[in-house]
């Protein structure tokens, strides 16, 4: 007799369990979609994460200036990869080619770079191209401060670039810039990649230390 009522009461429990379980998981559903409707169609932003538009570390506009022969010639480099995004750029003559990333996702925005050590960049290239610091009040032409971006022979590697004059200098073709290092920190602009020879180029990481891009 022990023994029934103890199985009865046991059925009552995995009744309830069973019932809970499932009212969690309706509820559960209702949310996420309710989030999603909320953001027309697309996954909520959380801090720390990408973008709701496609995005590589909350950086969007990554663009081929039109400047040399690319592929593509203009507009966005960004394709889907996996869950993410890839930038990926080819440069096609022996010409100075060029393409841009905007560090505050749109062209009249700036950021103070002045407290950074630097940025992590994953990447590959078949050649060594440039990376150039453009300051707002500087922008146009080629007299900038800049680094090597070496080749990595078509792998993918990660490589750190310190933000300290003794590792940016200039080009003598391109011209010496009229400003100096730290001006080109406080009001960066855009990272613009150049280089003079072909190449296939492809970003996956550029963390910037101590900066976080404002999605737009």
């Amino acid at each position: 007799m022990t023994l029934g009522r103890v199985t009865v009461a046991f059925g009552k429990v995995v009744a309830a369990f069973v019932s809970l379980v499932a009212f969690s998981l309706v509820a559960t559903t209702t949310v996420a979609h309710a989030d999603v409707s909320a953001t027309g169609g697309r996954p909520p932003t959380r801090p720390g994460c990408e973008c709701a538009t496609p995005s590589i570390d909350r950086l969007q506009q990554w663009l081929a200036s039109g400047e040399g022969t690319t592929v593509p010639a203009t507009g966005s480099l960004l394709v889907r990869r996996g869950n993410g995004y890839a930038a990926k750029v080819a440069f096609l003559k022996a010409e100075w080619h060029v393409v841009v990333v905007w560090l505050g996702n749109k062209f009249e925005a700036q950021a103070d770079l002045s407290g950074s050590s630097g940025f992590w960049m994953t990447y590959s290239a078949t050649d060594d191209l440039y990376v150039q610091l453009r300051p707002a009040s500087q922008w146009s032409g080629g007299d900038k401060w800049l680094t090597l971006v070496p080749s990595t022979g078509g792998k993918l590697v990660r490589k750190f670039f310190p933000l300290t004059p003794d590792k940016w200098t200039w080009l003598p073709e391109l011209g010496k810039p009229a400003h100096s290092f730290a001006s080109a920190l406080s009001e960066a602009r855009g990272l613009v990649f150049v280089g003079k020879t072909a190449n296939k180029i492809e970003f996956r990481e550029l963390k910037i230390d101590g900066y976080r891009p404002p999605c737009v």
